[in-house]
């Protein structure tokens, strides 16, 4: 089975780090072409031994690229395409469609109750978007509650496939000895409580929430904030106005796995947090908690369906606060308070392994293909 994966872009995001996760564990004959940005997660699907192609799109509108995506997935003679985020998914099945491919696949990784990738749901968006739907044969919907919404807008249920998003659980236990480097590299002194927050740095984020809990907090509680994103300004900003500005760590965009032995990648960062803040009031599955979760970390979130979906049990130290400072200031100082705990993955992690969801994925692909199938599992 030959399967070209398009996706908007190759930067360090959720998504695309997703993407390169689910290629390391599905069989061979999957090829990547990015409508632009070719960033950190290209570098790495190429070490990989994926062969990336990179559009040079322009922008949204830049029709120019439809016939270049056309030719390439014709050219490639490929069963399945598979695409990923907004921008992809309208060109992508489009051009799969006119070279042909009648198995295209759709992941929502990123639509919420207001917003799909950080952009208003406005009437023309969701149009745009349920034109482009009916070209594929089904949508892959990282958390029930994606396709709940899917399924609100008119999107057929027998459509639509849950496929929970995977974590290398391994990838993630947490390390005493990254943790040491990684607060040294950082600045972060060793008994420093230290919370963490890793995202894009847009509104939808509410990281500001973080920064003036900080106010309210003793001196040695610290942010570490992993990540980039249009708000970075304003976020330093907000720290210089609460007076804690040499409390916060902003660390930038981080990649998952640690090709270079010299840079701290994401799985170092979280062994050196105390806990994981997630103040975003609208997700769609919300892997970084689960990431957290897989480090061992206590986890404070306004909202995250990937532990909404789960019995109480698995998700125990995961704790819904209100999205509010105070809110968060009187948890985060309760947990400062307690003593030292250990650190095993918690079973909420283990419930999203990415074999699993890299075996849901070959269901999809073979249903998609006309194929038997053992049944898509949907949780």
């Amino acid at each position: 089975m030959k399967v070209l994966h398009v996706i908007t872009g190759l930067g360090a995001g959720g998504a695309e780090q997703q993407l390169r996760l689910l290629l390391r564990h599905l069989p061979s004959g999957h090829d990547v072409v990015t409508l632009t940005n070719p960033g950190q997660v290209a570098e790495g699907l190429v070490r990989d031994g994926v062969r990336v192609a990179h559009l040079g799109m322009a922008g949204n509108r830049d029709a120019r690229a439809l016939p270049r995506l056309m030719r390439l997935v014709r050219g490639g003679r490929y069963d399945v395409v598979h695409t990923h985020l907004y921008r992809a998914c309208l060109y992508g099945r489009t051009a799969a469609r006119l070279a042909g491919v009648r198995a295209v696949i759709a992941t929502e990784h990123s639509l919420g109750d207001a917003q799909i990738e950080g952009r208003p749901l406005t009437r023309g968006v969701r149009a745009l978007y349920l034109a482009g739907e009916r070209l594929g044969r089904a949508t892959i919907a990282v958390s029930p509650a994606v396709a709940e919404r899917l399924h609100g807008w008119g999107v057929a249920p027998h459509r639509v496939h849950v496929v929970p998003n995977g974590v290398d659980v391994s990838r993630f236990t947490f390390d005493p000895r990254a943790r040491v480097k990684a607060r040294a590299e950082l600045g972060l002194p060793p008994d420093a409580f230290v919370v963490g927050g890793v995202g894009r740095l847009v509104p939808g984020k509410r990281f500001d929430v973080i920064i003036a809990a900080l106010r309210d907090l003793p001196d040695d509680v610290r942010l570490l904030l992993v990540g980039t994103g249009p708000q970075e300004d304003a976020l330093r900003r907000a720290a210089e106005e609460a007076g804690v500005r040499d409390r916060v760590v902003l660390a930038g965009e981080r990649p998952h796995t640690g090709a270079d032995p010299h840079t701290i990648d994401l799985p170092a960062l979280l062994s050196a947090m105390d806990v994981l803040a997630s103040p975003s009031l609208d997700e769609a599955f919300g892997l970084a908690v689960v990431e957290a979760l897989a480090s061992g970390l206590p986890v404070l979130y306004v909202t995250c369906p990937a532990i909404d979906d789960l019995p109480a049990g698995p998700a125990a130290r995961a704790v819904r606060v209100p999205c509010a400072p105070a809110s968060f200031a009187r948890e985060i100082r309760a947990l400062r308070d307690r003593p030292a705990a250990d650190r095993p993955p918690s079973q909420a992690a283990l419930h999203y392994d990415i074999a699993r969801s890299a075996a849901q994925h070959l269901e999809v692909y073979a249903s998609a293909l006309g194929a038997p199938t053992t049944g898509v599992s949907t949780r």
